[in-house]
């Protein structure tokens, strides 16, 4: 009789166990859609800081990073990486290099007053940095690379002054259009380029700068600051330029940083 009971009884919670596959089924599908979700935001922030990254080096952006706040429509948007600045072994925020580069320029004005008011040398921020243009009519005779004696005060007060900075210099030869060809140069590329190096060779034999954050090129020609057409500017053009600029340092390996040119080509392959 009992047994009988037993086997006529009906469980009325069985219906807990299909509502409990029911909810894990839903759950492990919320799951995939928040996985799926969360690798789109990864290729979103991975795109948008390269591409931030391209401008910014390009010059088009200010190498400052934006909030998400910045995004269109007050909607977020990922916030690019910064562009660390390296000095030595610190990393300094771009306000503060452009702040020291200020008052450099500041400095190195107040230092060749006289020259700057020759107009032999001019100084003014410009797209790499602090650039100390040195006319060729205060500095060096026609066709030279040895830079004339009576100009070599005013070179020991810059490298004085930059001696006292610990950021890269990067020394610019460059000339004018009109073709060069005598005994010690064959063209405009190999006076610029002694030109350039006369004058770094000058400021390690004064231990102003350490070696590591020197470096001189030649350009000839090719990147005039006026036109070529007039005595005027050609004699504009002949010039040696003191760059002061700061070294940039991305961690290419670090995360956020932007993507390879092989991990750019997979983004947008996918």
């Amino acid at each position: 009789m009992n047994q009988h009971a037993r086997k006529g009884r009906i469980s009325h919670d069985r219906w807990l166990v299909s509502y409990a596959d029911f909810i894990t089924l839903l759950f492990g599908f919320f799951v995939v859609l928040y996985a799926f979700a969360k690798a789109d935001q990864k290729k979103q922030v991975q795109v948008s800081a390269a591409i931030d990254a391209a401008f910014r080096s390009l010059g088009f952006f200010p190498a400052t990073a934006r909030h998400p706040s910045q995004g269109a429509a007050g909607g977020a948007e990922p916030a690019a990486m910064p562009m660390n600045i390296v000095m030595g072994e610190d990393l300094l925020a771009p306000a503060q290099v452009k702040n020291d580069l200020e008052r450099i320029r500041g400095e190195m004005t107040q230092t060749l007053s006289n020259q700057v008011a020759s107009h032999t040398v001019s100084i003014q921020m410009g797209r790499g940095g602090l650039v100390i243009s040195l006319r060729e009519a205060g500095f060096f005779d026609s066709g030279s690379a040895t830079p004339k004696p009576e100009a070599l005060p005013t070179l020991r007060r810059i490298a004085a002054v930059l001696g006292r900075t610990a950021y890269d210099v990067r020394i610019e030869g460059h000339t004018d259009n009109l073709p060069i060809h005598t005994s010690q140069f064959d063209s405009n590329w190999e006076l610029s380029t002694a030109r350039a190096t006369h004058i770094a060779r000058l400021f390690l034999d004064l231990n102003a700068i350490p070696p590591q954050h020197l470096s001189a090129a030649g350009y000839a020609e090719f990147h005039p600051v006026a036109s070529n057409d007039t005595p005027e500017g050609r004699a504009e053009n002949r010039r040696v330029d003191l760059v002061i600029v700061p070294r940039t340092q991305i961690d290419f390996a670090a995360p956020g940083s932007p993507p390879s040119t092989n991990a750019w080509r997979k983004i947008t392959d996918e």
